[in-house]
């Protein structure tokens, strides 16, 4: 009797010391995950502070800040378009880039469609935050050039980014968007887009 007495003591605190292991692990995995969370948000905020130095360290004359400008509005017309063009259903809830960068957040099926033009166009995300980075420093004071001024005034563009630009990120961001145009896949910016773009992307440090 004793014995059993003893063996159920010992069975009730083991039970007990599991209970408290698990929940012991549980805490660890939601510590792990916050922490993972943090440094994910700490590396990302890095990266973007590290980016929008980069815009603004640019050297370029004017003509040369305005065709590049041309090349990053008309990616972000284009996307807004073709974004429109695969939901119709949603284009007067899709006034601008701003609100298909803010809905596809939280809106599947809007994240789904974007995450296919990015593909289509051979883009990434890290892309779309260099060129909205790159239209927030510069696009109060840009200009649009039409493909025929572009090639008027710069026969190299890409010869002109890979030496100018010395952040590898925004460098390769730039010259994606570039080879996004020269090969046709981007209609032609009109220019009453430009002020829609302008609140497309949220605000950033100056």
């Amino acid at each position: 009797m004793g014995l059993l007495f003893w063996e159920d003591g010992v069975d009730h605190k083991l039970q007990v010391l599991e209970a408290q292991f698990r929940e012991l692990d549980f805490t660890k995995d939601n510590l792990m995950q916050k922490f993972e969370h943090h440094s994910k948000t700490l590396a990302n905020q890095a990266a973007q502070d590290e980016m929008w130095t980069a815009v603004r360290a640019l050297e370029f004359t004017s003509m040369e800040l305005n065709i590049l400008y041309s090349y990053v509005i008309e990616v972000l017309i284009c996307l807004h378009t073709r974004v429109l063009e695969k939901l119709p259903d949603l284009v007067r809830g899709l006034p601008t880039l701003a609100s298909v960068l803010r809905r596809k957040v939280k809106n599947e099926r809007i994240r789904v469609v974007w995450d296919s033009i990015l593909e289509e166009c051979g883009l990434q995300e890290g892309d779309i935050t260099a060129l909205c980075t790159f239209f927030i420093a510069h696009g109060n004071k840009a200009e649009h050039y039409t493909d025929k001024a572009r090639q008027m005034y710069i026969r190299d563009i890409t010869f002109l980014i890979t030496n100018m630009v010395k952040n590898q990120a925004l460098q390769d961001s730039l010259l994606r968007a570039v080879q996004v145009i020269e090969k046709g896949k981007a209609v032609k910016t009109p220019e009453e887009q430009k002020s829609p773009l302008k609140e497309s992307i949220p605000p950033v440090k100056n």
